[in-house]
């Protein structure tokens, strides 16, 4: 026997037909003509090389082969109904999951916005956040434990399709009162000699510090170094030093009450993009969270 000789309408026929114990009643249901229900219950008995039915002209019955077959057949069908209407869900983004990973900055400003956004016209798609440095992310989309992530590159990867989103620049910020609030614009070297707060070095924002300041001639050592933006607006709070940060952390409203200050030095600013692996299609929930996440891109907050 071929697998492949069997069809779904010929288990469908053969379950309604055990159901009923009637060829016409099974044929009225399914809207067949009853020659082509017998005719569909005869190619799966010749399929399966056995009887299903014993049948005259006032009865039919199953054989003892078809009672041990119906329930399995019928759960069977059961279990590929359940299949197709779990797979028009995800289709219609009735249902489904969306795995993203991405830049703590981006997982507090952005992302909620989007979120808040697309579940107002697709509540029944759950949104799972991983906040995650910039290295790590990477290795989340390339073993695929995420359907995209929201961050940025140190440098090219041909493993890797990056799509532009933002462009975020890096600022100083400081509590009010310091010398550098008379400034318009900061230079690097006037951060020499002060308590410097940096981010965790795995952070993009710290890779573009540090070559910002290698260009420039210096090599600070940090005071203190925190892996999130809160922690690092919390120590210049508390007056520990002053931090460079990106201009999206405002966002959050964790600097409120606190300075910012450009810097004039022209790479510190990072490019903010999907990461996706090329050649790999996205779920159509996924593809219409993408949307709206550039649509509020686009907008002021």
């Amino acid at each position: 026997m071929k697998y492949s000789d069997l069809n779904l309408r010929q288990l469908q026929s053969f379950v309604t037909v055990a159901r009923l114990g009637s060829f016409t009643r099974a044929a009225h249901l399914l809207h067949l003509s009853q020659p082509a229900l017998t005719k569909q219950v005869r190619q799966l008995e010749q399929t399966l090389s056995v009887r299903l039915f014993d049948r005259n002209t006032r009865t039919v019955e199953l054989t003892r082969i078809g009672k041990e077959l119906a329930p399995a057949i019928e759960q069977l069908l059961r279990e590929i109904e359940a299949i197709v209407t779990s797979t028009r869900g995800l289709a219609e983004k009735s249902r489904g999951v969306i795995r993203i990973a991405a830049l703590p900055s981006i997982s507090s400003t952005i992302l909620p916005r989007a979120v808040a956004r697309f579940r107002d016209s697709y509540p029944g798609i759950s949104v799972i956040l991983k906040d995650i440095l910039a290295q790590h992310l990477v290795t989340m989309v390339k073993e695929e434990e995420v359907d995209f992530g929201i961050g940025s590159l140190n440098g090219t990867d041909p493993e890797i399709k990056f799509t532009l989103l933002l462009t975020d620049r890096i600022v100083v910020v400081f509590p009010p009162g310091l010398p550098l609030e008379r400034k318009k614009a900061i230079e690097l070297k006037d951060l020499t000699g002060l308590s410097l707060i940096l981010m965790d070095k795995e952070s993009s924002v710290r890779r573009l510090v540090d070559r910002a300041f290698e260009e420039a001639g210096e090599f600070p050592t940090p005071a203190f170094e925190a892996v999130y933006m809160s922690t690092a607006a919390g120590m210049v709070r508390a007056g520990l030093g002053v931090a460079l940060l990106p201009s999206s952390a405002f966002d959050t409203g964790e600097l409120t009450g606190l300075c910012s200050r450009s810097i004039k030095h022209a790479p510190l600013t990072r490019e903010i993009g999907v990461i996706q692996k090329p050649r790999r299609s996205l779920s159509p929930a996924a593809e219409s969270f993408l949307k709206t996440l550039k649509t509020v891109c686009k907008q002021p907050n």
